[in-house]
């Protein structure tokens, strides 16, 4: 039987949760995310720096950066243009975007909380123009907007326990917090692998094309695109046992969703 602690406690977390519910922008999917989106932005800059660090940006004069960095530019312009019409400005009020670019054969790129993105090299044979970079770059910003990461994270601390905090994780064990946080937000890895589920991935999928419209890339590069990527090669389990959808699944959803996406493209 319950104590008068242990229901005033649940009672908490009820409320707790409900106030971390919230909907994702464009399909309107509730989630719940029990960290602070400050908490999160503040590891994401020790993380970002810690990355650069041991992996040092390519120079400003660049040619790949300095596409990437205009790519991403107006893909968070338009990002936040979207949200802001939509009354979501809030998701990225504390944004402070910057791109970089790694020489690394990892065909990968990623986004972290506030706006923090970087493209590897491997991925631009991948992506081959403006419109698959942006494609893929759409894609990553939408998972920090949707803020993806944080469910992942709150569904791991969850699985502790309660009362495991973020906080508790990274004082006791900085490393596994570390490693936690960068397996969130599919840093490190090959670009499709495990980081998110098969509808934070559809997710992205459709936001990450509005936003690649709005910013006046065509969006019907990427059937095209993900045609490319599963031409990789490599074993990959069936949709049933991966949390990625199929190749031919995702092209399928993005083909469906294409008359949507292409109402937000304007030309540039």
């Amino acid at each position: 039987m319950r104590t008068g602690f242990q229901r005033l406690m649940a009672v908490v977390g009820m409320v707790a949760a409900m106030a971390a519910c919230s909907k994702v922008p464009i399909t309107g999917r509730s989630q719940l995310n029990l960290l602070p989106e400050t908490e999160l932005m503040s590891m994401s800059l020790t993380e970002y720096q810690s990355f650069l660090s041991a992996n040092p940006p390519l120079p400003a004069t660049d040619g790949r950066v300095k596409t990437v960095r205009e790519i991403g530019q107006r893909l968070a312009q338009a990002a936040t243009d979207f949200l802001t019409e939509n009354g979501a400005a809030s998701r990225v009020a504390d944004f402070h975007w910057e791109f970089n670019v790694v020489d690394d054969p990892t065909v990968n790129a990623w986004c972290m909380p506030g706006g923090k993105v970087v493209v590897y090299t491997g991925l631009l044979p991948v992506t081959k123009d403006d419109e698959g970079l942006a494609l893929v770059m759409g894609h990553e910003i939408a998972h920090a907007i949707a803020r993806h990461g944080n469910e992942r994270m709150s569904q791991a601390l969850a699985m502790q326990g309660a009362g495991v905090t973020l906080q508790a994780v990274m004082a006791e064990h900085p490393t596994t917090g570390s490693n936690l946080f960068l397996q969130a937000f599919g840093i490190g890895g090959q670009l499709g692998l495990m980081a998110y589920g098969r509808k934070q991935e559809s997710e992205a999928d459709k936001m990450g094309l509005v936003f690649m419209a709005m910013a006046g890339y065509d969006p019907r590069v990427a059937p095209q695109f993900w045609q490319r990527m599963a031409a990789q090669g490599g074993a990959k389990p069936l949709e049933l046992f991966s949390t990625h959808p199929s190749d031919e699944r995702r092209i399928a959803d993005l083909e469906a969703y294409m008359p949507e996406a292409m109402k937000y493209y304007k030309p540039r």
